[in-house]
């Protein structure tokens, strides 16, 4: 149908199909990676306005890397229960549509960072985009090590905020980096438990799906909570935070160290649910 042909409620529902390809939750996240990114690295004052181009920019690019990434994977999202009612495998959004909604988001955040911020920001955002479309999305079919590899880009929106505002991305944006990447080994275990039968029917090879005990599933987690928790400090180490971030940090480090270790030991949904959800709440709290 022509949009003049559509009812008011069908426009909405599109609308809303056009949101979520984006995935707004998980792009919250960005958001605020990138503005505490930003912020941690200003020498000064904030400029509030160039902070706002910066972040757009960045969440542009995120959302339009999550359309085209769903574009790609569109058959193994129609076999899995958690996400077979998403707009393109139930044809409530075409494929060519949404390819061409991706591309002018990223084209839009990538152009953002670049006209407003600096090159380096534009740069690390094309990196971003780059790593997760054309390494991490495919391989994800083919082998278990595509979490180390997803969480690469996952970790860029931090240090593209730091170089947004500072112009090169030192020690203090790589701990940044550092933080984000270590945190989503914990968060992605959970997940790729709680959902492991999604991820077989799909054909997806994580790590639960090619070891249905879940030894390593829970060994990961918590080798991965347990390098998060003296890495989360090194912002005060580096002299960007005070104190009472350096407590904060460390009571919320250990807080997911002891959810992972119980994980670890019984591996049950409950356990991996309770991880997740501590990892939701982590990393908004320690920004």
């Amino acid at each position: 149908l022509a949009p003049a042909a559509l009812s008011d409620t069908q426009r909405t529902s599109l609308i809303t199909d056009y949101v979520s390809l984006t995935k707004p939750r998980l792009n919250f996240l960005v958001v605020v990676t990138s503005a505490a990114g930003y912020y941690l690295g200003v020498t000064g004052s904030p400029d509030l306005l160039n902070m706002a181009q910066a972040v757009a920019g960045t969440a542009l690019v995120a959302g339009g890397s999550a359309v085209l990434n769903q574009v790609y994977e569109r058959d193994t999202d129609a076999r899995m229960r958690r996400t077979r009612l998403r707009p393109l495998p139930d044809q409530r959004v075409s494929a060519p549509e949404a390819a061409i909604y991706g591309l002018v988001l990223s084209a839009a955040g990538l152009a953002t960072l670049a006209l407003t911020t600096n090159w380096l920001a534009a740069g690390l955002a094309l990196a971003t985009l780059a790593i997760y479309l054309v390494v991490y999305t495919p391989m994800k079919r083919t082998s278990n090590l595509s979490t180390l590899v997803g969480a690469v880009p996952g970790a860029l929106p931090a240090v593209i905020g730091w170089s947004a505002s500072r112009g090169d991305i030192a020690i203090g944006g790589w701990t940044l980096f550092a933080i984000v990447f270590l945190w989503q080994i914990p968060h992605f275990m959970a997940i790729a438990w709680m959902y492991r039968d999604d991820y077989g029917r799909a054909g997806f090879p994580m790590l639960p799906v090619v070891e249905p005990d879940g030894l390593r599933t829970g060994q990961q987690a918590l080798l991965y909570a347990a390098a998060l928790l003296p890495v989360s400090i090194g912002p005060t180490v580096v002299g960007l935070t005070g104190w009472v971030y350096f407590g904060i940090a460390l009571v919320l480090g250990f807080a997911l160290f002891l959810l992972s270790a119980r994980f670890a030991r019984a591996r049950t949904d409950q356990s991996a649910r309770a991880l997740f959800l501590a990892s939701i709440i982590y990393l908004p709290l320690i920004w």
